[in-house]
């Protein structure tokens, strides 16, 4: 069987760790979360895999090229615009020719392998929706449904009544592509395969429904690359290669280290942690649970970091503070810098208000800050920005602002 992946889009609402990246290329564990979805694929013996590809598509191919390092076999389709679900899986039909059966799924969602072997178990009939149940619906589309058949396809509910959530990965046979013709076009000016199955059920097609208890996360904004990350390190296996910690530095639960990683005298690291290649860290600087650093990243002396994302190729300056962020490639951080913390926080994104359960900051790429910054709780800073020393930053920073 193949799996079609959907990875064309950007992610608006990850901006702006999506302006110079798709959102299925959002590290997760130091690895995309598109790669997460492969890897579960592959432990499924499903290995061959077309990947719909769009924004940033260099970037996808460039990381997994023909897929052979990652145990599979990747082919490549671009869709040029994106019009929706059902107009990507339409990109794959040439392909597909002559296949009776694929697995479509979302690139940008952390799943574990028994989700894919949930669905493979539950299929039947033409198609078969795979659904979670959750107490907050709010956002998803939902399931209405008489045991195992599928009733109606609810997006965007008003009341959460109903709390079988679909998780957009689906079980299809070949005829899927006699209705994709057929999808009406939404509000949204998309062609959704939602829509797709509803016109299916409609016409007494026979739409199933499978469910699973196992991990199913979806980053909605980019502060839900946290709670994806504490889960993920949470399943990670203790891993310090000889050399790389010097005298002096102490390490409690399961912390994975990456080759020539240097870990200096006097650290601190509380599992789980993962820190990638050729870092170095330290001295005296303290790591603390659901930290994942990147490779080619330096953490100064006495700099402290807890519950955050630091991505590749980023330079920390000493005496820092940064708790529960995310930080871009590529920036440059000065010595005392500070991130505030507080929770249930009301934030702007793409000109409607949203709410982040807890949240310090999130710093997009290529971003210099200079000496004693400090970052307010909740505030958003784009993509090449530069803020020069003794700062506070009280607002969201767009693209390439300079704060003097």
């Amino acid at each position: 069987m193949k799996a079609v992946i959907l990875a064309a889009g950007e992610g608006l609402r990850c901006r702006p760790l999506t302006l110079t990246r798709s959102k299925v290329m959002l590290p997760v564990a130091d690895r995309p979360i598109l790669e997460h979805v492969i890897s579960s694929l592959e432990q499924n013996d499903i290995k061959d895999i077309l990947l719909i590809v769009g924004y940033e598509k260099e970037r996808i191919m460039d990381y997994f090229r023909d897929g052979v390092d990652f145990g599979v076999n990747i082919r490549y389709v671009e869709q040029k615009t994106q019009l929706g679900t059902a107009h990507a899986i339409e990109q794959a039909k040439n392909e597909l020719a002559g296949e009776h059966e694929f697995l479509a799924l979302n690139g940008d969602n952390f799943i574990e392998p028994k989700v894919i072997s949930d669905l493979i178990r539950s299929k039947r009939g033409d198609a078969t929706i795979l659904a979670v149940k959750t107490e907050h619906v709010s956002g998803y589309g939902v399931l209405r449904a008489e045991d195992h058949k599928v009733l109606e396809i609810l997006e965007n509910p008003v009341a959460e009544a109903i709390h079988l959530v679909n998780t957009g990965i689906y079980y299809f046979s070949s005829k899927v592509f006699d209705y994709i013709g057929d999808t009406p076009l939404s509000l949204k000016g998309e062609y959704a395969i939602t829509d797709t199955l509803q016109k299916m059920i409609e016409s007494g097609t026979e739409v199933s429904m499978a469910t699973t208890r196992s991990w199913w996360l979806d980053a909605v904004y980019a502060w839900d690359l946290l709670r994806l990350n504490s889960v993920t390190l949470g399943k990670i296996e203790k891993n310090v290669p000889s050399g790389a910690m010097e005298d002096g530095a102490h390490i409690k639960g399961n912390v994975s280290i990456g080759k020539n990683t240097i870990v200096r005298s006097g650290c601190y690291i509380v599992g789980p942690v993962l820190i990638g290649e050729n870092c170095d860290i330290g001295p005296n600087a303290v790591i603390l649970p659901s930290t994942s650093i990147g490779n080619n990243v330096s953490v100064g002396a006495f700099t402290n970091i807890r519950n955050s994302i630091i991505m590749n190729d980023v330079r920390m300056g000493s005496h820092g503070y940064v708790s529960d962020s995310v930080i871009g490639s590529n920036c440059h951080i000065g010595p005392y810098f500070i991130t505030e913390t507080d929770t249930n926080l009301s934030i702007i994104m793409n000109g409607e208000l949203q709410r982040a359960e807890k949240l310090g900051t999130i710093i997009g790429d290529d971003t210099d800050v200079g000496h004693r910054v400090l970052v307010k709780a909740g505030v958003i800073i784009s993509i090449n920005c530069h803020i020069g020393s003794g700062n506070v930053v009280d607002k969201a920073l767009h693209r390439g602002t300079l704060v003097l």
